[in-house]
């Protein structure tokens, strides 16, 4: 059941720009939606830096004002792109205590910093839904289901997650480049969850190749995978699904396929905690 207690959320933008339409269509969904949930965008996810949502100064400053901020319960992660990772030496040493208890949500680029936020055991730590999802179709739905989770509700999580079970979840791309990082999060004994977007089959091939080639992630308890969408045209024809790519890793390293996980760049995308997730 959905908390009914308020439920205080900052919005910021460690990767790519928001529109500020998206964020006045999130504050107008949770007033509908869950009157209970105060939201407040950092006016840093609306600037320009290139590709980024700002300097890398900037968008570093806009995360520790939220994560540090005791007034704050969750911090929500505007969208991905590119960029997070660039931030996480910088943001992590400045981590103070309000950070460790705050639920942090996002995916895809925000992979990188929830690994490390993971791997140092800062917060309470979610792959799920972004203010910019309202662009996917049938995004509306997402967003609900994100703050569906912020407010409390176990409804929004992906089926399989149960108590005692630890899980993890990242973007295939996103998870390779964290390995032979400091930043790398120790996944021993969990069930890895996997989703990618717009990469090429061989891409995937070559980036589950490297993931299950790590010694520390042979020692996953099982590998899911949810759903590789947008793939583009290969030449030659790859001539594999990412269904038979990823059995065959599992296969060749000996970590377990334990099937379909229902996560993903979509309006699907449901909610999995990272860790231990109790009711």
């Amino acid at each position: 059941m959905a908390s009914t207690l308020p439920i205080r959320i900052a919005v910021v933008a460690p990767s790519s720009r928001l529109s500020p339409e998206i964020g006045e269509r999130v504050l107008a969904l949770a007033a509908e939606a869950c009157p209970q949930t105060t939201i407040s965008f950092h006016p840093q996810c609306f600037e320009s830096s290139g590709h980024f949502a700002g300097t890398d100064a900037r968008r570093a400053q806009a995360f520790l004002d939220a994560a540090n901020d005791p007034e704050v319960d969750a911090l929500w992660f505007a969208r991905g792109g590119y960029g997070a990772f660039r931030l996480v030496e910088t943001v992590l040493p400045r981590l103070g205590p309000a950070a460790r208890n705050k639920i942090f949500l996002g995916y895809s680029d925000a992979g990188a910093m929830l690994g490390a936020l993971y791997g140092a055991g800062i917060g309470r730590l979610a792959h799920g839904p972004m203010p910019a999802d309202l662009n996917r179709s049938g995004g509306e739905a997402a967003v609900r289901r994100a703050l569906a989770f912020l407010a409390g509700s176990s409804d929004a999580l992906e089926p399989s997650v149960r108590p005692g079970m630890p899980v993890a979840a990242f973007n295939i791309t996103i998870l390779a480049h964290l390995i032979g990082t400091p930043w790398m999060p120790e996944l021993a004994s969990h069930v890895l969850m996997l989703e990618e977007v717009s990469e090429a089959m061989y891409r995937i091939d070559r980036a589950l190749g490297h993931i299950t080639s790590a010694p520390a992630l042979r020692q996953v308890k099982g590998i899911m995978l949810g759903r590789c969408s947008d793939i583009p045209p290969n030449e030659p024809d790859f001539a594999q699904t990412e269904e038979e790519v990823a059995r065959f890793w599992c296969e060749r390293s000996g970590i377990p396929w334990l099937g379909r996980a229902d996560i993903g760049h979509d309006a699907a995308n449901r909610v999995v905690p990272f860790g231990l997730w109790r009711p």
